[in-house]
């Protein structure tokens, strides 16, 4: 990013940048969090999540509110106005990666004390870690201004479609073959779902970012895999 004239308009770009990273961070700690709560069984730590989820949605209306004022007041052209149009965008998807990771939380919190064996949670965890990668390197991107890393975050999309599609089978599996595992599996195939959209809402941060950097949109359809539960839900 060049440095302006009236350095108070660095300072406000710098700003918006840094609550960007703010939110990343954030996002991840939840992520992390509530698998590791949905592992243990821990409650509070699921409640803690939920919480969480407040700060998040403040730092939100705070680059909104920030970036609107900005274009007000600086009239900004090229790739700075898309840099604060940009940061509305990659805020509510780290917002909604927030929602998301809240919500597999509150799974942790209706499943306490049901029946869950370990093996059944594995798949789950493993689609946690791969959308935790994507995350951490599509914030890192962002930080960077770097559009190869987000290029490859976006070329894998379809990576975390198809675990979910093999737990999906899976879990269903476990069901029939054991009608104790049909209330824990209902909420881990919610758990699941949840972490695919995080792993959609990666995807679009990349692609912002694409867009942030070189002025131009992808011009085409990201990989999805076909015949897959994920993208006949999309």
């Amino acid at each position: 990013m060049s440095e302006h004239i009236v350095k108070s308009y660095d300072e406000e770009l710098m700003e918006l940048g840094r609550k960007i990273a703010e939110m990343g961070g954030l996002s991840e700690t939840m992520l992390a969090n509530a698998i590791q709560a949905l592992v243990r069984g821990d409650t509070d730590l699921a409640q803690r999540v939920i919480e969480t989820d407040h700060r998040l949605d403040a730092l939100e209306r705070e680059i909104e509110e920030k970036a609107i004022v900005t274009i007000a007041k600086r009239q900004p052209m090229a790739s700075d106005l898309r840099a604060i149009v940009s940061s509305i965008r990659l805020a509510a998807d780290i917002e909604r990666i927030g929602d998301l990771s809240k919500n597999i939380a509150k799974r942790v919190v209706a499943i306490n004390g049901q029946f869950a064996p370990k093996k059944i949670v594995g798949g789950v965890v493993h689609m946690s870690e791969l959308a935790l990668d994507r995350l951490n390197r599509v914030i890192g991107a962002y930080a960077e201004r770097n559009v190869s890393d987000a290029l490859e975050v976006w070329n894998h999309d379809e990576e975390i479609d198809q675990l979910y599609n093999s737990l999906f089978r899976e879990l269903l599996t476990y069901m029939m073959e054991d009608p104790r595992n049909i209330g824990f599996c209902t909420h881990l195939l919610f758990c699941a779902k949840n972490i695919e959209r995080i792993g959609d809402h990666a995807t679009n941060i990349a692609e912002t970012i694409h867009y942030m950097v070189t002025g131009d949109m992808i011009s085409t359809d990201r990989p999805k895999t076909s015949g897959s539960y994920a993208a006949l839900e999309h």
